[in-house]
């Protein structure tokens, strides 16, 4: 990929990320309801981007491949978790295990929200514009991260289900918000 390009591209995958709450909160305040979200699946996201941002400083990754993460987790309550960031890192191991989980924990938060729309077949005030911002931030870090910057196989697998996940739940908050309007 052209050098412009990929600048490019990680620029805008770092404003999306700057700014990717910000169309859930709005939903949320204008409909004064939090109906639709899962708390278990902003929990876990939460969990899966602090683990993912600390095994990202542990290994001394360049600042511009991680950047973003400290604005999302900070606009998803991130001074609950500090303990757990410094424990991350009293062995090297359980930054390397932490690391594998995370991207578990990241897809069962995906799968958690996935469940909840299915079963309410309501997508309530989920923002399909967030979803799909953090479809763009998944594809842009898994060009810019992976590919160009580390060369981390647990990145690329990282990026890869986090691409598809979201895709699946910003489709299926699409589609329920079309159910909705139809009947």
């Amino acid at each position: 990929m052209a050098p412009g390009l990929l600048d490019l591209v990680h620029l805008t995958t770092w404003a999306v990320c700057a700014v990717i709450r910000l169309p859930q909160l709005v939903a949320v305040l204008r409909a004064g309801s939090a109906w639709g979200l899962s708390l278990s699946s902003l929990l876990l996201e939460l969990a899966g981007l602090l683990v993912f941002l600390r095994y990202q400083i542990y290994y001394g990754y360049p600042l511009e491949t991680y950047l973003e993460f400290p604005v999302v987790i900070a606009q998803g309550k991130f001074c609950k978790f500090w303990v757990g960031w410094y424990m991350l890192t009293l062995k090297k191991w359980i930054i390397d295990l932490a690391m594998n989980m995370c991207t578990f924990i990241s897809a069962a938060s995906k799968l958690v929200q996935l469940q909840h729309l299915r079963e309410t077949k309501d997508s309530g005030q989920a923002s399909a514009l967030t979803w799909g911002m953090s479809v763009y931030a998944s594809a842009g870090n898994f060009i810019f991260d992976t590919r160009d910057k580390t060369n981390d196989l647990k990145f690329l697998i990282r990026f890869i289900v986090m691409l598809i996940l979201n895709i699946w739940v910003t489709a299926t908050i699409l589609h329920y918000k079309k159910t909705k309007k139809t009947d």
